[in-house]
């Protein structure tokens, strides 16, 4: 009898411990680590990110620790192995770390402006660059090479332009970042380079690049970029409190109006796996993947 008795009651105190264990865990965690790709200066990040941290912490009532990365792929590698909890992502590292953890990161919010995202291509405005054909035989910089805007988007519409990086340009730099991009243009360390439009207008309205010296002559089409994600592991309800307190942050609330323009957003908005189909099957028909 006893042996039955056991037999019978095991199973469901061994559930019942793995169901504890599990609430322990959600709950245990007192700290969301964050981070994002570098797209530009570690400063510039911590200066962005920073106010966002702040909400989420009241938001969520647990620490938020914000910590810079040094390039893009180590954003992609503290998620997949769970050194970090939240990770803004460009479009491309997204589908990188997708893969990397085996389909275990799941996106939860993107700014509004992420759902029509567009790249520049730059040079200075006397270098005779007017047209993507004109840049053959020159110097051209990319961002990182993990970069959606930077790279893999610029350098898609450029072969679809008919032209091969690789063997039409003199050289090709990759900066790591668009700030930096903007720099090997403005110095003349290259001729014509590609980057985000958003961290281009952001340098135009606050007046650090001069116009009349370098600007845009071609930009891309629509297509699908940044995103905040988190690992499958986290427990769903966290999750889900992220991305409320992400939806929940308002233009006509000061505080978050400002929130809202350092994250250079209009306002956030939901996302899915699925919006970034497109861009992973460009990035395999490019080798990048």
């Amino acid at each position: 009898m006893l042996t039955s008795f056991v037999s019978r009651v095991l199973p469901f105190a061994i559930t019942g411990l793995l169901a504890l264990s599990a609430a322990f865990a959600a709950s245990a965690q007192t700290t969301l680590r964050v981070t994002t790709i570098p797209e530009e200066a570690a400063t510039e990040q911590v200066r962005k990110f920073t106010p966002l941290a702040n909400y989420l912490e009241k938001q969520l009532g647990m620490k938020v620790l914000f910590t810079a990365v040094t390039d893009y792929p180590a954003a992609v590698e503290s998620l997949v192995n769970k050194k970090v909890d939240l990770v803004w992502f460009g479009g491309f590292t997204y589908v990188q770390a997708k893969l990397r953890s085996g389909d275990k990161v799941v996106p939860l919010a993107q700014r509004e402006e992420d759902t029509r995202f567009q790249s520049v291509f730059i040079a200075k405005t006397d270098s005779g660059i007017k047209t993507l054909a004109d840049m053959k035989g020159k110097q051209i910089s990319f961002g990182s090479a993990s970069s959606t805007s930077g790279h893999a988007m610029p350098r898609g519409v450029l072969v679809q332009a008919g032209i091969n990086p690789e063997k039409d340009f003199k050289r090709i730099a990759y900066s790591g970042a668009h700030d930096a991009t903007i720099a090997s243009v403005v110095s003349g360390k290259v001729d014509a380079a590609a980057l985000d439009i958003t961290v281009w207008k952001k340098f135009v309205a606050e007046n650090k690049v001069d116009t009349q010296a370098v600007n845009v002559f071609f930009t891309t089409p629509t297509y699908f970029n940044y995103n905040w994600s988190v690992h499958a592991d986290m427990p769903v309800s966290l999750q889900n409190k992220i991305k409320s307190a992400l939806l929940a942050l308002n233009p006509a609330n000061p505080e978050h109006a400002e929130i809202l323009r350092l994250n250079r957003a209009t306002r956030y908005i939901e996302t899915k796996p699925e919006n970034y189909k497109e861009l992973e099957a460009a990035a395999r028909n490019l080798g990048l993947l």
